[in-house]
């Protein structure tokens, strides 16, 4: 069962820093669509009123959003990287260490996971019913630019968080696997010592 449960706190690690990389990865993806459909229907950003497209605003209302979700990609990386310098990944015995760098990373993967989903169904609907898409038709049509009504990049982001909170999950579940190890182990030692002093 050691074997086991340390080849799985190995797995476990990396999975959160994969994990945390993709949530990254994904801050940097999710204004491409509005940026190519949305950017050049506001000629002046300053005057809603020059707006060629209702609704073309989420691009900017979005804009604070995704540099805080990438920040939050940057932190998560960081928080995963801090659990492999504490060798958690092959430590054989945890520390104090150990523990405080699998309880940051929870507490991070949940906060972050939870705001992210929650702001983003909200500018999902936001873009699903401010934007008048037949003038963004007509207007990608004479410039050739691209229209897009796809919500993928919202969309995805379920995924993106759900792979996040897997992640916690099973960091989570490998520190009650090694405290249970570690308790029975002790007590195997324990045993052994009786075992002498009785002999």
């Amino acid at each position: 069962m050691y074997k086991a449960q340390m080849k799985f706190q190995k797995i476990v690690c990396y999975v959160a820093l994969i994990a945390s990389a993709l949530v990254f990865v994904y801050s940097l993806g999710l204004m491409t669509d509005l940026y190519d459909s949305l950017y050049q229907m506001m000629p002046d950003p300053a005057d809603a009123s020059s707006d060629y497209v209702e609704g073309a605003r989420i691009f900017y209302d979005m804009q604070d959003f995704n540099r805080a979700l990438t920040r939050a990609g940057i932190i998560l990386i960081l928080l995963a990287v801090f659990i492999l310098i504490m060798n958690t990944h092959i430590r054989r015995r945890y520390y104090a260490g150990n523990y405080v760098a699998a309880c940051l990373f929870t507490a991070a993967g949940i906060g972050f996971s939870i705001w992210a989903l929650k702001n983003l169904a909200a500018y999902k609907e936001q873009f699903l019913t401010t934007i008048d898409f037949e003038m963004l038709a007509f207007w990608a049509e004479i410039w050739n630019s691209t229209y897009t009504e796809s919500t993928f990049w919202f969309d995805i982001g379920k995924a993106v968080f759900g792979i996040l909170l897997i992640s916690v999950c099973l960091i989570v579940v490998n520190m009650i696997w090694k405290i249970s190890v570690t308790k029975a182990e002790k007590n195997l030692i324990d045993q052994g010592k009786g075992a002498r002093v009785n002999g």
